[in-house]
């Protein structure tokens, strides 16, 4: 699946930003990444709509493409899962939204939950075009905190949301979210050591509840990578994967970068009800496969729940040919 934004939301976004002068638009989005780096909610710094829109033009694209990535994912596991009703809990600019609608075309209803009325009014501005599921979707303006009990959904997502929720509060939250979950959850966070923990907090809490973890995990298991280092706040070692998403020249602008691409890292997790079929789970990529004179270094986590370090010689050409073909991320 292609990590390019889908034309319609590409043109909706282009005209949301006419007559915005870039320069402002800039100083907002510079703003907002400092304080997600401080460790910030973004309800501190999307205080005007120009706020949202600068978020929209430096983030989504970027949201987009790994929430892209991990429903590609979700449907080569589980290829006959088609929900029907989606669940997008932290909405924001509503890109998981669309990354699901282009996996599912079949999606006929989607609801939005954001504390910020400014996402949920840009969300709902960027999908005058859409797809008539995201046309019509139902906007809520709800703290996820909050506990109530959610929409029940085929599919429900939480993209970068996680990030935004106290830890305390944490647990809490992924347990209303999967109680909401009829299917498939989606979690999906920035691949940082802290977006990481977040993942593997979610993913201890939801095996516990009976889900099915389909992906990354080949297993059930402990966390491969979990070791006497998660006590310091910047481990050496973390599950997560990368998807490069090309820049637009107004993203170039906001961002102040020059190079035509960005890498966006995420950290995710898939989670499916007993119910849902899925393909057996195969040893996944966790780094950028090395290319030698001896061959191809692996990193591999594997079903046994160990991480495997694994060289294919140049000498076994026909395993070596598809060891060219793996990426990072990719499953066996």
């Amino acid at each position: 699946m292609s990590p390019d934004l889908p034309g319609t939301l590409r043109a909706a976004l282009d005209r949301a930003l006419e007559g915005v002068p870039r320069k402002g638009l800039a100083e907002r989005a510079a703003r907002t990444s400092e304080a997600y780096r401080a460790g910030r909610p973004s309800a501190g710094v999307i205080r005007e709509a120009d706020d949202a829109l600068a978020y929209a033009l430096t983030r989504l694209p970027a949201t987009y493409a790994a929430c892209a990535a991990v429903f590609a994912e979700a449907a080569r596991m589980a290829p006959g899962f088609a929900p029907g009703s989606l669940l997008d809990a932290g909405a924001g600019t509503g890109a998981a939204s669309w990354a699901a609608s282009e996996v599912w075309p079949d999606l006929n209803s989607i609801t939005w939950l954001d504390a910020s009325p400014l996402f949920l009014a840009l969300a709902a501005q960027l999908a005058v075009e859409g797809p008539p599921a995201l046309n019509a979707a139902e906007t809520r303006r709800a703290d996820l905190t909050s506990s109530g009990s959610w929409t029940k959904s085929d599919l429900v997502v939480a993209s970068y949301a996680l990030a935004e929720i106290t830890p305390d509060r944490q647990d809490s939250v992924v347990g209303e979210l999967w109680a909401a979950c009829d299917g498939l959850l989606a979690l999906v966070e920035p691949g940082t050591p802290a977006g990481y923990g977040r993942i593997l907090a979610a993913r201890t809490a939801l095996i516990e509840a009976g889900a099915v973890i389909l992906a990354p995990c080949p297993h059930d298991a402990a966390c491969p990578l979990v070791g006497e280092d998660r006590r310091h706040e910047n481990p050496s070692d973390w599950c997560h994967f990368s998807v490069r998403l090309p820049r637009s020249r107004d993203h170039r602008l906001a961002k102040g970068a020059e190079a035509p691409f960005e890498d966006e890292r995420f950290s995710h997790l898939l989670a499916a009800r007993p119910g849902i079929v899925a393909t057996a789970r195969r040893p996944r990529v966790l780094a950028p496969p090395r290319v030698g004179k001896p061959g191809i270094a692996l990193k591999l986590c594997g079903i046994d729940g160990q991480v495997e370090h694994r060289l294919v010689p140049k000498r076994d050409k026909p395993a070596h040919a598809l060891a060219r073909r793996l990426a990072w991320g990719d499953a066996l």
